[in-house]
């Protein structure tokens, strides 16, 4: 039954993203952008820091100092894949505020595209590897990373897709890489199962690294982004977004630890 959870957890995020980038119109994609990434914000940092460390620390077989030494590695681990462009989280587009050059997105997804695509594939494999250990851990806790991991995962295939349209691929060109890329999460999630199965004194380190990727996409990528000098309602628009993403993850935390 846990493989089955894993399975559908995993094949989830890539699904979503999927069925939400064709069913919307660019205009649309990108305004929804900017709000998904404040939720999956507050969501990816609740659940990091309120579910899945608190898990880890509970454990009786490891040490703290270890486990932090742990999350101190995952961090620099997952700073080092994206320095070499393999760990990526897109969720921007032209005239989104950043300062990318112009045709930017037609760089990152012409002689680039493949990079990101191999990139983003190592991410939703991690992603699925994380989901395992979370479901072999506690069940309830693999369903509250794999919502953390859905909600993240939406903004950044819709930004994916978003470049890959702005170069100039055709929409179902497009979807289909998204899509072929959201299924490394499956890959991942059952080699994990399979592999992490064998070796249940692992969970705790292997919770802290998810916990590490959580982190470092929140503090490195997604928060920078609500830093940009916006007009009051969309600032109080972030701050609501992030606050509900927090909420959430609050809520799965109090379910999880009145389970107990």
């Amino acid at each position: 039954m846990t493989l089955l959870y894993i399975v559908l957890a995993t094949f989830a995020g890539g699904l979503l993203s999927v069925l939400v980038a064709a069913s919307l119109t660019v205009g649309v994609l990108t305004r929804l952008v900017k709000s998904l990434v404040s939720l999956s914000a507050g969501i990816l940092l609740g659940t990091s820091l309120l579910n899945v460390l608190p898990e880890a620390f509970e454990s009786r077989t490891a040490q703290p100092q270890t486990l932090f030494a742990a999350l101190l590695g995952g961090l620099l681990f997952f700073w080092l894949l994206e320095k070499v462009e393999l760990y990526r989280h897109t969720h921007h587009h032209e005239d989104d505020g950043h300062h990318h050059h112009h045709h930017f997105d037609a760089e990152q997804a012409g002689r680039g595209g493949f990079t990101v695509l191999v990139g983003d594939s190592i991410h939703n494999f991690c992603d699925g590897a994380i989901i395992a250990a979370a479901f072999l851990a506690d069940t309830r806790l693999g369903f509250a990373t794999a919502l953390a991991i859905v909600a993240h995962e939406i903004p950044q295939e819709v930004g994916d897709y978003i470049v890959l349209l702005n170069a100039g691929f055709s929409r179902a060109k497009a979807l289909l890489f998204n899509a072929l890329s959201g299924m490394a999460a499956v890959l991942g999630g059952v080699l994990g199962y399979f592999l992490i199965g064998g070796f249940e004194g692992l969970l705790p380190y292997l919770l802290v690294l998810a916990s590490s990727s959580f982190i470092y996409i929140s503090v490195a990528d997604l928060l920078p982004q609500l830093q940009q000098r916006l007009a009051w309602r969309e600032t109080l628009a972030q701050v609501l977004w992030l606050a509900v993403g927090l909420g959430v993850a609050f809520g799965v935390s109090s379910l999880l630890h009145g389970a107990h």
